[in-house]
């Protein structure tokens, strides 16, 4: 074998794994991402290790043309994954409650959007709505606003409205903010808050081992490509 040809060879795979990295940072960046569940927040819907494919490309970036390309504006009711604006460097993952320019209500853990309550079949409570005479001022919980809602923001809560840091405690989601929709559960594995609250080496590690030991019975087999509403 020439060494031409041996250095055509090599040129060749080199070219052919820069173009792959390329498409993988495109793709990653653009179009979908992946995203796993690490606390109970939104809770009975997604669960505590449910692994997601976020949809990056359905909102687009602000001010894109939609007439060319296939996006949408962010709506009501859509679970997104955004940066935590108090901490960007951090990925949450909400439901979109309240929309730029309306006003938001809680009473007694009910919401009302202009004054009238919206319909929410995917809430889940921990505790029963308490009587309005002994809810304190400062339980947002159980009642929170009037608001309105900025131009150019969104307020966000979690389906499980008893255990959720949302919109209620630390303010709107910017726009800018949004990172995607998701899009579907391409993998659920059985799991407690505690395996996820720990970074490091040692704990990637251990929730591989972990992975590696229980992958056929901790995997929530009937949860595998389930559309995310």
């Amino acid at each position: 074998m020439s060494k031409e040809f041996k250095k055509s060879t090599v040129r060749e795979y080199f070219e052919s794994i820069v173009i792959a990295v390329i498409l993988a940072l495109f793709v990653r960046t653009w179009v979908v991402q992946a995203f796993k569940i690490p606390t109970g927040s939104m809770e009975n819907n997604l669960l505590i290790g449910d692994h997601l494919l976020v949809n990056k490309f359905v909102f687009g970036p602000a001010g894109a043309e939609r007439a060319v390309l296939p996006m949408r504006d962010i709506r009501r009711h859509d679970i997104v994954v955004f940066k935590y604006p108090n901490e960007p460097q951090r990925d949450f993952i909400k439901r979109v409650i309240g929309l730029p320019g309306e006003t938001l209500e809680l009473r007694n853990k009910k919401v009302y959007i202009n004054g009238e309550p919206l319909d929410e079949p995917y809430v889940h409570f921990l505790e029963p709505a308490s009587d309005s005479q002994e809810v304190t001022p400062f339980d947002v919980r159980e009642r929170y606003g009037p608001v309105r809602v900025p131009e150019g923001q969104y307020f966000v809560m979690g389906d499980n409205r008893d255990n959720s840091q949302d919109s209620r405690y630390w303010g709107f989601l910017p726009r800018g903010y949004v990172k995607g929709k998701a899009l579907m559960i391409y993998w659920s594995y059985e799991s407690g808050r505690a395996e996820y609250a720990e970074d490091g080496v040692g704990a990637t590690v251990q929730r591989l081992l972990s992975v590696v030991t229980h992958f056929f019975t901790r995997t929530r087999w009937e949860r595998i490509l389930h559309q995310i509403h």
